[in-house]
């Protein structure tokens, strides 16, 4: 598994996680941390959210 291929699957967690929180407890940890909607916060959402994206293509890899 290439680098890129892990960070993208570590923010795809935090991702997961910060939405089980929210729908469990309605706590937004990424918020919590880093402000509500925050510059810091917003970069956080974006990078999971291209994460996401970048999980498609892992699910098609073979190696």
């Amino acid at each position: 598994m290439k680098v890129i291929d892990k960070i993208a699957l570590v923010l795809i967690i935090i991702g997961a996680i910060n939405w089980g929180l929210i729908g469990l407890f309605k706590f937004d940890l990424v918020a919590t941390l880093f402000g509500n909607m925050s510059v810091l916060s917003r970069i956080v959402y974006t990078l999971v959210g291209i994460s996401g994206l970048w999980g498609i293509k892992l699910l098609f890899d073979e190696d």
